[in-house]
């Protein structure tokens, strides 16, 4: 089982060649200087003259990769997202509009209080609300893990969930598969149903689990009972880990309360993000810490404390 990767950060592309491009342009530079502080005669006229020659060379290939650099660059989607109910994503929110400074719109949801109250001290609801989409995926995960379940995760970002591929000890085929998707306050609707149905056939699964914070419409519920679907909300998810022994419900409320539980992932790097104010839209936004190579952010709602 692998731990919520909150601290690796991918290598970027676009960096790697924005550093190649000033290493060019700086030798290139460093060549032109070296070559005018050369003699005009003598032996090294020569060696003068070569550099000189290698110079527009050098600065040309620094140019094109800045180029290149600005092309391939991380840039925010800004395009359409009017799709009623977009693939494994369910309906779109109104509860933010898209904006050209902002980069996907995830779950409206996040913790409110920044971690300025003390965590729950036993499995609730509010532990749900609490800690952030890539925490709700590692709790689940551990959750399988604990019944005996060799784990894989592969995640899909903020409100894509994750799909966590359940394996019988010494086995390479996966025995069943499981989607969380955290986005608390957001019934799931048949959509996503449908499209992890997909995913169970596509890999002959006949059985599979699909477990949310929030709620599933009364659409999703009979489409979940008539295929094979066992779905559990946040009330079932939380009976079933009340099913575990009490060291495994410590150790799983340690885990989603490990470190800044709270701060969300971005979904691109892996890194923690940083909150900050936007002072035309009077609201804050959740950034990544690799801005501005990486420009995805996330709504923040109002921090209350009680």
């Amino acid at each position: 089982m692998r731990n919520p990767p909150e601290q690796a950060a991918r290598p970027d592309p676009s960096r790697q060649v924005l550093a190649v491009a000033i290493g060019l342009l700086g030798l290139g530079v460093l060549l032109l200087a070296i070559s005018l502080g050369l003699d005009a005669s003598g032996p090294r006229r020569a060696v003068g003259s070569g550099l000189r020659t290698a110079v527009p060379y050098v600065l040309l290939a620094g140019f094109a990769l800045l180029v290149l650099h600005v092309v391939v660059r991380p840039r925010p989607d800004t395009g359409s997202r009017r799709q009623p109910e977009p693939t494994l994503f369910g309906k779109e929110t109104t509860d933010f509009a898209p904006a050209t400074d902002r980069g996907r719109l995830e779950d409206p949801t996040l913790p409110a209080h920044r971690g300025q109250q003390s965590p729950a001290m036993t499995w609730c609801a509010r532990v749900f609300e609490d800690i952030e989409w890539r925490r709700f995926e590692a709790v689940c995960e551990s959750l399988f893990a604990q019944a005996g379940f060799q784990t894989r995760t592969e995640s899909h970002g903020a409100d894509g969930g994750a799909d966590i591929w359940l394996y019988a000890p010494d086995k390479e085929a996966a025995a069943a598969v499981a989607h969380c998707r955290h986005w608390p306050g957001k019934p799931v609707g048949v959509q996503p149903l449908r499209d992890f149905l997909a995913l169970m056939a596509a890999h002959k699964l006949h059985r599979g689990t699909f477990a949310t914070a929030s709620t599933f419409t009364a659409d999703a519920q009979q489409f979940a009972r008539g295929n094979g679907i066992t779905a559990l909300d946040g009330p079932r998810l939380l009976a079933l880990i009340a099913g575990r022994t009490p060291a495994q419900q410590h150790a799983l409320l340690a885990l989603a309360y490990q470190g800044e539980y709270w701060r969300p992932t971005c979904p691109h790097c892996g890194v923690k993000m940083v909150e900050r104010p936007d002072r035309v839209r009077k609201v804050s936004d959740w950034a990544c810490t690799q801005f501005p190579h990486c420009r995805f952010t996330l709504p923040a709602r109002a921090a209350k404390v009680p």
